[in-house]
C-alpha cells in the first residue's frame, strides 16, 4: 500500500509540473483544451478602469460642450413648373400644380433668446423651415435676417432651456491648429469630423462678395452648410459654408467663415435689421503688368481701378480711372478682396483718407462712402 501510494503522490507531482510548464511556457495549448471540453469561448478582456476618463488627445470634450448647440435644419418650399401659367402648356400636360422642394443644412444656437446662425443658401427662398435640437426637439423657425455677400443668416426659434454654443476668437487662431466640424451631413444625423487649420484668408473662390474663410481638412460634406466649426475647447471658430469637391462627398478641403464675421453681421440684422457697409461706386481689379501699362501708372504693388461711377463717393472725391488705391484709413490693401472689405467696414457718411497712386505721383484723396446697394441676388452654388 505504501508503494502504491508514493507512485500516486509521484504521479500528481509530475502532473503538476507539467501543467505549471505548459501554462507558463504555451498558455494557447490549455486555452485550445477549454475550448474544445465545451467550456466556451476563450475571449480577452481589457482590465477594469476606476474612472471613464477621456484618452489622451481625445476631442470628446470639446464635442460633448459643442453638439448640443448644432442642430439640423429642414426646409421646404413650393416650386411650379416655369411655364405653368401657360394656356398652351396647360392645354397638352394639363395643370401641373405645384412641387414641394426640399432642403438640409444645419446651425447654431449662439444665444438663449433663440438666436442661430447658418447659411444663407441653406434657407434662401424657404417657405418653411423646421429645426431639430440634438435632444429631439423641434421647432419653426423665422428668418430675422440675411446676408448674401457673406451667405450667412439669422433664424430664430422660441423655445426654453437652449444650448448654447460658446464664441471663441476666429482672429488668434493658427494653421495647424486642430479643431472639429459638426453638423448633419446627408442627413444621417449629427456627426464629428475633426482635422486641422489648414489655411486662413482664404479669398478670390467666387464663392461669397466678401470672403476671408478659414481653411480645413476636416470632413465636410452636404448638410454641414451653416454647422459648427469649433477649437479643441468647443468654442466657436466659424460657420461651415463650402466644400471644393469634384465628387459632391468631402476632400479634405473645406470652407468656414469666420465667427468674427459672423458676430458683426449678427449685430447689424438684429440691432438695425440689415448690415451696414461702405461703398465708394468704383471698378476694382488685381495690379498687373498688363494694367499698369495700359493706365501708365508706375505702382508695383495695391488695386487699380479701372471704372468710376459718375457721381458716386469715388469720383466726387476726385478718384480717376488708372489710379492705384495703396491704403485705406491707414491700412495697405493688396488685392481686390482686402480693399472691399477695408472699404465695407467704413462708416458711410464719414470721410475717409485713401492713398492713391497716379501715374508716378502719390495722391491723397478723402472719399465720403456710402452705403454699400444690396445685392440683387445671392450667391448661388
Amino acid at each position: 500500500m505504501k508503494r502504491i501510494w508514493l507512485l500516486f503522490s509521484q504521479s500528481v507531482t509530475v502532473l503538476v509540473a507539467a501543467y505549471f510548464v505548459v501554462a507558463t511556457l504555451q498558455p494557447d495549448w490549455i486555452r485550445h483544451g477549454a475550448m474544445r471540453s465545451g467550456a466556451g469561448i476563450a475571449l480577452i478582456e481589457a482590465p477594469a478602469t476606476a474612472s471613464a476618463q477621456p484618452e489622451p488627445g481625445s476631442l470628446s470634450s470639446a464635442a460633448r460642450k459643442a453638439a448640443p448647440a448644432v442642430v439640423s435644419i429642414n426646409t421646404s418650399k413650393e416650386v411650379r413648373h416655369p411655364r405653368s401659367n401657360d394656356p398652351w402648356f396647360q392645354f397638352f400636360f394639363g395643370d401641373q400644380g405645384s412641387q414641394s422642394q426640399a432642403g438640409l443644412g444645419s446651425g447654431v444656437i449662439i444665444s438663449p433668446d433663440g438666436y442661430i446662425l447658418t447659411n444663407n443658401h441653406v434657407v434662401e427662398g424657404a417657405d418653411e423651415i423646421e429645426v431639430t435640437l440634438s435632444d429631439s426637439r423641434r421647432a419653426r423657425a423665422t428668418v430675422i435676417g440675411t446676408d448674401p455677400d457673406t451667405d450667412l443668416a439669422i433664424l430664430k426659434v422660441e423655445l426654453d432651456k437652449l444650448p448654447v454654443i460658446v464664441l471663441g476668437n476666429s482672429d488668434q487662431v493658427a494653421v495647424g491648429d486642430r479643431v472639429l466640424a459638426i453638423g448633419n451631413p446627408f442627413g444621417v444625423g449629427q456627426t464629428v469630423t475633426s482635422g486641422i487649420i489648414s489655411a486662413l484668408g482664404r479669398s478670390q473662390l467666387g464663392i461669397n462678395t466678401f470672403e476671408n474663410f478659414i481653411q480645413t481638412d476636416a470632413a465636410i460634406n452636404p448638410g454641414n452648410s451653416g454647422g459648427a466649426l469649433v477649437d479643441v475647447n468647443g468654442n466657436l471658430l466659424g460657420i461651415n459654408t463650402a466644400i471644393y469637391s469634384r465628387s459632391g462627398g468631402s476632400m479634405g478641403i473645406g470652407f468656414a467663415i469666420p465667427v468674427s464675421t459672423a458676430r458683426l453681421v449678427l449685430d447689424g440684422i438684429v440691432k438695425d435689421g440689415q448690415v451696414t457697409r461702405g461703398w465708394i461706386g468704383v471698378e476694382p481689379n488685381e495690379l498687373s503688368p498688363e494694367l499698369a501699362e495700359t493706365f501708365g501708372v508706375k505702382a508695383t504693388e495695391g488695386v487699380i481701378i479701372t471704372g468710376v461711377l459718375q457721381d458716386g463717393p469715388a469720383a466726387q472725391a476726385g478718384m480717376r480711372p488708372g489710379d492705384v488705391i495703396l491704403r485705406v484709413d491707414g491700412k495697405a490693401v493688396g488685392n481686390v478682396s482686402q480693399l472691399l472689405t477695408a472699404v465695407a467696414a467704413l462708416k458711410p457718411g464719414t470721410a475717409t483718407p485713401f492713398a492713391v497712386q497716379r501715374g508716378d505721383t502719390m495722391v491723397d484723396l478723402k472719399v465720403t462712402p456710402g452705403m454699400r446697394p444690396r445685392p440683387q441676388r445671392s450667391v448661388k452654388r
